[in-house]
């Protein structure tokens, strides 16, 4: 997919797949444990929500 969509690969920095980005600011790579990508998600939130405070 990575040759699909070239733009995406540059504007995210894409080295492996899956890539997740969230919110355009917070992503990682990788095949997660279901545990550990909620983790993620839930850093990402936190991350999101705390920026939107401070603005």
């Amino acid at each position: 997919e990575s040759a699909e969509f070239p733009h995406l690969v540059n504007k995210y920095g894409v080295m492996g797949v899956p890539k997740v980005v969230i919110n355009e600011e917070f992503g990682f790579e990788g095949a997660l444990p279901e545990s550990s990508f909620v983790e993620e998600v839930v850093k990402a939130s936190k991350s999101t929500t705390e920026a939107k405070d401070e603005g």
